[in-house]
């Protein structure tokens, strides 16, 4: 009896070892298939658990895939009655009519862009300090200065002060890129990891001086400033697309001051108009010297 026991062993190993032949022989032919498709699509999970390729790192330039917001970071689902009602009562009350503004100021969570200390006030209709003599903007003069830019999906935007990042954000859920500078190397660190952890790989950031714009990038279809200069820095002129739109506060940096609006015509001619009186920081820098 124990000489046929080495036969039978002998036979389970033959047959396995068919079986994994089959197998593999198997896979091999349904690779094949697929493969040999010119229009196959293959979809494959991300970190993020999302079908397709990974999202590129925030604030990578040089990636020019379409990135979107990712809406993923808790503070999107916290505070949503609170944004809601500021939307409601500070926005759309005063004739910001503009659904896509609308929809990016209910959906940019606020609260995560401000100091601990100013949290309770996150949705507040004023200014708050966010550090370093700067201030995160009203919501309401947000809303305002993004639904002048007339932005649409394809639009990229240039931000003279990251600040906070708020704005950037809030232009962020609408147009196709944001390219913003900072001034303060702190601010710009800060905003640059917030925007990051938050989910916004179309935003890119930079300390810098944003009178030089960010001409690798130009030219822009919109620009907008969130400090006030006595003159408009030429390089921002040159860098705004023919048709494009700027808005920014001109002024004195520490006394009367205006939004001012301006377009570029197919000529390259600028046609400017004052639309609001305002008070905004002042922009530091190389508009600061004599022209």
């Amino acid at each position: 009896m124990t000489a046929k026991h080495p036969i039978k062993r002998q036979r389970w190993i033959y047959v396995l070892l068919l079986t994994f032949v089959l197998l593999g022989l198997s896979a091999v032919i349904q690779t094949s298939s697929r493969t040999t498709d010119p229009n196959a699509v293959f979809a494959t999970d991300n970190e993020n658990g999302m079908a397709g390729p990974a999202p590129s790192e925030p604030n990578d330039p040089n990636d020019k895939r379409a990135i979107r917001p990712l809406h993923t970071h808790p503070a999107f689902s916290e505070r949503i009655k609170e944004r809601l009602r500021m939307v409601e009562t500070q926005i759309e009350a005063r004739d910001i009519n503009d659904p896509n503004v609308l929809k990016a100021m209910r959906t940019v969570p606020r609260h995560a862009f401000v100091r601990p200390s100013e949290q309770r006030y996150a949705y507040a209709d004023h200014p708050l300090p966010i550090g370093y003599d700067q201030t995160i903007s009203q919501p309401y003069i947000v809303a305002f200065m993004t639904e002048a830019l007339k932005l649409d999906p394809n639009s990229v935007v240039f931000e003279v002060g990251t600040g906070s990042g708020y704005q950037a954000a809030v232009c962020a859920e609408i147009c196709k890129e944001v390219y913003s500078i900072e001034i303060v190397e702190e601010l710009a660190r800060i905003a640059k990891v917030r925007l990051k952890e938050l989910g916004y790989p179309n935003v890119f950031t930079r300390a810098g001086d944003a009178f030089f714009g960010w001409p690798e990038h130009a030219p822009f279809d919109a620009i907008i400033g969130t400090a006030a200069a006595g003159r408009i820095p030429e390089p921002l002129i040159e860098q705004l697309k023919i048709g494009g739109r700027m808005i920014l506060p001109y002024g004195s940096p520490y006394g009367f001051q205006h939004l001012v609006v301006i377009t570029k015509d197919k000529e390259g001619k600028l046609e400017s108009k004052n639309v609001m009186p305002v008070r905004f920081v002042p922009m530091t820098g190389e508009v600061q010297k004599p022209k």
